[in-house]
């Protein structure tokens, strides 16, 4: 899997869902800098409610419609799921103060709201919307790994949350956090513009996995 990557803003749809994310990328700039921990606490909180609000939503429809999810279910709430335990490890590695959890607490409130609001008015901007966001969270993870390896950022243990979840050696360090973070952010990315290419009357990259 191709870890750096980018989708060209295609449509209008495309240049609504790139401008919100490059204003939230803004905002999360300014606001953190180059806290590299602190931001990966508020910013996985927010990237863990996409998921489930699609996930439940098509749910719904699949269950009213009686029709095949073909799939995007599981794979929202896996996302899902993936974030949030983003969310736990890194609250092990930056101890957010009760400020930030604070914050926290707000950001996903006013995203959940934000995002199910979209999702409704347009899957297709939804989506695109996260494969941005993924596009922007890989980028900040390789300017944190950039930070560990120029010796500005302390090389840390792993917690053991982290090296449970991802079958680490006991002697992993947060750079091999990090890389593997970063891995399930692309995935996630890739999986969101596909879908977004979908609803844009494009193929079904779930249809492609079985024919295979």
């Amino acid at each position: 899997m191709k870890i750096e990557g980018h989708h060209k803003p295609e449509n209008l749809s495309d240049k609504i869902a790139y401008a919100f994310t490059k204003t939230m990328r803004f905002v999360a700039d300014t606001f953190f800098k180059k806290r590299y921990g602190h931001r990966a606490v508020v910013l996985e909180t927010v990237a863990a409610v996409p998921g489930m609000v699609a996930g439940m939503l098509i749910h719904l429809k699949s269950l009213r419609k009686i029709e095949d999810d073909k799939g995007w279910i599981k794979t929202l709430l896996d996302e899902a799921e993936n974030e949030r335990m983003h969310l736990m490890i890194f609250i092990n590695i930056a101890k957010p103060t009760a400020i930030e959890r604070f914050v926290i607490l707000i950001a996903q409130f006013i995203f959940i709201l934000m995002y199910l609001f979209i999702y409704l008015l347009s899957k297709r901007t939804a989506h695109r919307i996260v494969g941005y966001f993924e596009e922007e969270a890989v980028y900040s993870y390789t300017e944190f790994l950039n930070e560990i390896d120029s010796g500005k950022i302390k090389n840390d243990p792993a917690p053991k949350i982290a090296i449970d979840y991802y079958n680490l050696p006991l002697h992993a360090t947060l750079r091999d956090v990090v890389l593997k973070v970063r891995e399930d952010e692309a995935g996630h990315r890739d999986v969101n513009h596909s879908y977004a290419n979908i609803l844009n009357n494009k193929s079904d990259p779930n249809e492609e996995q079985q024919a295979v």
